[in-house]
C-alpha cells in the first residue's frame, strides 16, 4: 500500500509518539517539543521577523517570512496556523515548513502563535487566527504584500482555524480571502467517522489522542457561538466562501471529515481542489525529509501559486 520509507515513518510514529491522552497539556507540550528537529532550510527565505500583533486576549506573537524576490510587484500574503491538536506546537515547530511555503510560492507568510488549550479554551485559538487574518489584510501593503491575494492556511488543528476564520470573515464583513488551504483539517469533535474506525490506531495519530485534543479545547459546557467558528462542518451553508485547497491522507482518522468538507464546499458552489493521498498518514506534509511529503508539497505549492496568480482573486 505504501513504500518502505512511509512504512518506516508510520512504524516510528506509532511506536514513539507520546501518548498525549495520558498527559496534562503542559506535559504533552514538553514531550512534543523534545522531539523537534531544527530546520535545515534557514536560507530558503531572505529574512524573517518576529513581531507581536494585537489580539482579543492580548498580544499574539507572529513570525513573518519574506522570500527572495527581486521584482517590485506586491506578493501574496499567507496567514499560517500550525497544527498540534490545539494544545502544542508553535512557530518553531513549523518554521521549516513556513520557510518552504514562503520560498516556493513567493509569498509573505505570517505564522501565528495562537493561544493554546487547555489553558485557553475555545474559541480563543479561533479568535486569534481571525485577528491575525484581519491584521494581515490591514498591513499587507506595508509588508510588500497584495491585500487582494490574501490566503489563510493551516494543518490539522490549524486547518480548523483557517476554515473557521473564513466563515467568520464571510458572515461579519471581514477581509476578502483569495483562498483557504486546509491540510488534513480537524473539523469534527464527534470522532466517529469510518476513517476513525479504520485508522484510529496503528498509523501515528490515534482516535484516543484526537478525543483528548478536543476535550482540552472545547469548553466544558460545549456552548460556543457561532458553533462553526470551532466546528466548521456545522455551518448552515458554505456558499460565498473562498476557493479551497484541501489535502487529505487515506491512513488518517481525519480523512473522512476533510473529504466531507471538500464535498460540502463544492456542493455549495465553492471552487475546490482536493488532493487525496491514499497511502499516506496524518502529518506527512510537514515531515520535511520524507520524499512523499516533498512530492506533495511540490503539488501544493503549484496549487497555491495558481490560486494567487495575479488577476485570479
Amino acid at each position: 500500500m505504501f513504500d518502505e520509507e512511509v512504512a518506516a515513518v508510520i512504524q516510528s510514529l506509532d511506536a514513539g509518539f507520546p501518548r498525549v491522552e495520558e498527559m496534562t497539556g503542559a506535559e504533552a507540550r514538553a514531550a512534543i517539543a523534545a522531539r523537534r528537529q531544527p530546520p535545515t532550510n534557514l536560507d530558503a527565505v531572505a529574512k524573517t521577523e518576529d513581531r507581536e500583533i494585537p489580539g482579543p486576549g492580548g498580544a499574539i506573537p507572529v513570525r513573518l517570512y519574506f522570500p527572495h524576490h527581486d521584482a517590485d510587484e506586491p506578493l501574496p500574503v499567507v496567514v499560517f496556523c500550525h497544527g498540534g491538536g490545539f494544545v502544542f506546537c508553535d512557530i518553531e515547530s513549523h518554521d521549516g515548513f513556513c520557510r518552504d511555503l514562503s520560498a516556493r510560492t513567493e509569498a509573505v507568510v505570517i505564522s501565528v502563535d495562537y493561544r493554546l488549550a487547555p489553558e485557553h479554551k475555545a474559541p480563543a485559538a479561533a479568535q486569534d487566527a481571525y485577528a491575525a487574518l484581519t491584521w494581515a489584510a490591514e498591513h499587507a501593503r506595508e509588508l510588500g504584500g497584495d491585500p487582494d491575494r490574501l490566503v489563510i492556511a493551516g494543518d490539522s488543528a490549524g486547518g480548523n482555524l483557517a476554515a473557521g476564520a473564513c466563515l467568520v470573515a464571510r458572515d461579519t464583513g471581514g477581509p476578502e480571502v483569495a483562498a483557504q488551504v486546509l491540510i488534513y483539517p480537524a473539523l469534527d469533535p464527534a470522532c466517529d467517522t469510518a476513517s476513525y474506525r479504520d485508522y484510529g490506531t496503528g498509523y501515528g495519530n490515534t482516535k484516543a489522542a484526537m478525543q483528548w485534543y478536543w476535550r482540552q479545547y472545547l469548553p466544558e459546557d460545549g456552548q460556543i457561538e457561532p458553533r462553526y467558528q470551532v466546528e466548521p462542518l456545522a455551518a448552515d451553508t458554505f456558499r460565498d466562501l473562498p476557493p479551497a485547497i484541501v489535502v487529505t491522507a487515506g491512513l488518517d482518522p481525519l480523512s473522512d471529515e476533510g473529504r466531507a468538507y471538500a464535498t460540502a464546499l463544492a456542493r455549495d458552489g465553492v471552487p475546490v481542489t482536493h488532493r487525496h493521498y491514499p497511502g499516506l498518514f496524518h502529518g506527512f506534509l510537514t515531515i520535511m525529509p520524507l520524499q512523499a511529503g516533498r512530492s506533495a508539497r511540490d503539488l501544493l505549492w503549484h496549487d497555491l501559486r495558481a490560486a494567487t496568480k495575479r488577476g485570479t482573486s
